[in-house]
């Protein structure tokens, strides 16, 4: 009996978009139905914003890349074996895999073979509400209770979480991703049986797949509720054994909701810059992602809400008005009482205009300077000077104060009677 779909939503702007359509007239010209999968089917149903679209095909991916090449459109074959090929339209990448079903898997990685059964295709994936898919009318097809979980705030794996886990441990740490964005009430009790269970696995993914869960999560609006739960069964700590109490990190959202997943990693952290460098290097951050994180944890820190307007502007002048100011969130947010002065001195931070020492060292040897230590040393009192004069001298001050220190300098003692 031919399968029906249950479900439909309305169809989406993005399923009409020109871009998409030209990837899906091109896979459908051979005859052969596809249909949109995964995450902007299920954001669709929720009505969210969708980001990527991915497509599904019975077709082998040589033939993907031909009817796509057919139609004029650029075809990647990013993962072949896999049934992977990246189309190319509109500037914008729609990933497009053959059905498939896992012959074996390995942890991270599977065996596959291509099918044309799209429930099987279905049963491979994580989650109920990733294993949906629809076609451009928004007819959904929904094997597993994907649609009634999705819109109840389940984040139920396909199958046994057990299973689904042992085939690939990265899972554990999707299911507590899911649950951030999409989860209400209380978590599947299998799953979170499964992921307590299996958090010592996480020791054997790579510091790059912790790294993109871990930054997702802590990406979700309110991501709190579910890091104390992780907390509680002692998979936050696996994961990231330098984590404190979530409760910082708490108030930074309360106070600062917009904080981006790097401040609030700073804020989760219980460890110096030091400590905070490890992290990184475990993580694989950026060399920028790196210093910053480890600026945000390196004690003492250099600004405070409060203090002084000229420290803080001296700090404004060494490090820039973004990593002043999420300093000062930072420990306002490690504060527990009221943050007095906090909003004067962000208010500081965001008028502040970055300007520039004036004198360089070929202005001093102009001057008569000699080239070596003592004219490093010397351009550095200056712009000591400077600072300390809360940066007003101007260049032609500065070349005055040089004059007058370079004629105030000792001369060099001659050179002694040779032997």
């Amino acid at each position: 009996m031919t399968e029906q779909p249950r479900e439909r939503i309305e169809p989406q702007l993005w399923m009409s978009d020109p871009a998409t359509r030209a990837v899906v007239e091109a896979l459908q010209a051979g005859g052969t139905a596809v249909r949109f999968v995964g995450g902007c089917v299920r954001d669709a149903l929720l009505d969210r914003p969708v980001n990527d679209v991915d497509i599904a095909t019975p077709d082998p991916p040589e033939r993907v890349v031909a009817l796509l090449r057919q139609a004029g459109v650029k075809a990647v074959p990013t993962g072949m074996a896999h049934g992977t090929v990246t189309a190319v339209s509109g500037g914008r990448p729609f990933e497009v895999t053959t059905l498939r079903t896992d012959v074996e898997t390995f942890g991270r990685h599977a065996r596959v073979a291509f099918t044309d059964d799209w429930k099987a295709d279905a049963a491979r994936r994580d989650f109920t509400m990733n294993a949906l898919s629809c076609d451009s009318g928004g007819r959904v097809w929904d094997y597993f209770g994907g649609v009634a979980d999705a819109r109840a705030g389940r984040v139920r794996f396909v199958g046994s979480a057990r299973q689904r886990i042992a085939e690939d441990h990265l899972r554990l740490l999707r299911f507590f991703r899911f649950l951030a964005r999409y989860g209400r009430g209380a978590p599947d009790p299998e799953a979170l049986a499964a992921a307590a269970e299996a958090a010592p696995l996480l020791a054997k993914l790579s510091g790059e797949r912790v790294r993109d869960e871990l930054l997702k999560l802590l990406g979700a609006p309110d991501p709190l509720p579910t890091l104390r739960l992780m907390r509680t069964h002692a998979i936050l700590a696996a994961e990231l054994p330098e984590a404190g109490e979530p409760e910082r990190l708490g108030r930074l959202l309360l106070l600062f909701p917009e904080a981006d997943p790097l401040l609030r990693l700073a804020a989760l952290l219980d460890c110096d810059g030091e400590g905070a460098r490890a992290v990184a290097l475990r993580l694989r951050l950026s060399n920028a992602e790196r210093d910053r994180l480890v600026r945000l944890r390196r004690r003492p820190r250099p600004v405070a809400p409060g203090q002084a307007r000229r420290a803080l502007r001296v700090a404004l002048y060494r490090l820039g008005r973004e990593a002043v100011a999420e300093l000062l969130r930072l420990a306002a947010a490690e504060d527990e009482g009221e943050p007095a002065g906090l909003d004067a001195s962000l208010a500081e931070a965001a008028a502040w205009e970055p300007c520039t020492f004036p004198l360089r060292g070929r202005d001093l040897t102009a001057l008569g300077a000699e080239k070596g230590p003592a004219l490093g040393l010397l351009l550095t009192e200056l712009e000591a000077w400077w600072i300390e004069a809360d940066f007003a001298p101007d260049r032609e001050a500065l070349l005055a104060e040089a004059r007058k220190r370079l004629a105030e300098a000792p001369s060099p003692a001659p050179p002694g009677p040779s032997s």
